[in-house]
């Protein structure tokens, strides 16, 4: 039986949302307890031209819940808005992706198959079917911007590991 567009790509995004609230909750959690500064994780880069940790964990709900709703629209564009810049504004945009993806039901993404969708940013464009654009563009997408909000983690000492980027696997039930 072939896997539905709702079941290869809702699961997933689900996962990394919660990957990036655990995150959050560990960075505060962190601070709390070294007399660290939530400023100080918010603005963290690994590197200098790299965008900070906060837009990383905003990423990770642009790339879920923007990216359905540019398939609904047919076209998708980034969010250039800055990221929110405290642990408590981040988990609410978390929580609203999270909200919006649990919502998305299998016969609305079947019914996206095939649709024609456009990404645009700045003078470039990309054009794709809303299949491909959500698992060969948005699905990489979350997952790095969740892989990346980990990794300034632990740059920054934050003791975080494997499963915590893991988050909840599917297992069998």
């Amino acid at each position: 039986m072939p896997i539905s567009l709702h079941a290869a790509y809702v699961p997933s995004a689900l996962q990394m949302l919660g990957t990036a609230g655990h995150l959050i909750n560990t960075a505060e959690k962190w601070c709390k307890e070294n007399e660290g500064s939530e400023a100080d994780i918010i603005g963290a880069k690994i590197y200098d031209d790299m965008l900070p940790w906060c837009y990383q964990v905003k990423c990770v709900a642009e790339h879920t819940q923007g990216s359905v709703e540019g398939v609904r629209a047919g076209v998708y564009s980034p969010d250039l808005n800055p990221p929110p810049t405290s642990f408590d504004a981040l988990r609410a945009k978390l929580a609203s992706a999270t909200d919006f993806i649990t919502a998305l039901t299998e016969d609305e993404m079947e019914s996206m198959i095939g649709q024609p969708m456009r990404f645009e940013f700045k003078d470039r464009g990309m054009d794709f079917t809303a299949e491909d654009f959500l698992l060969s563009f948005s699905q990489p997408n979350f997952y790095f911007h969740c892989a990346t909000a980990y990794n300034i983690l632990r740059m920054k000492g934050v003791p975080v590991g494997k499963m915590d980027f893991m988050g909840r696997v599917r297992i069998k039930a």
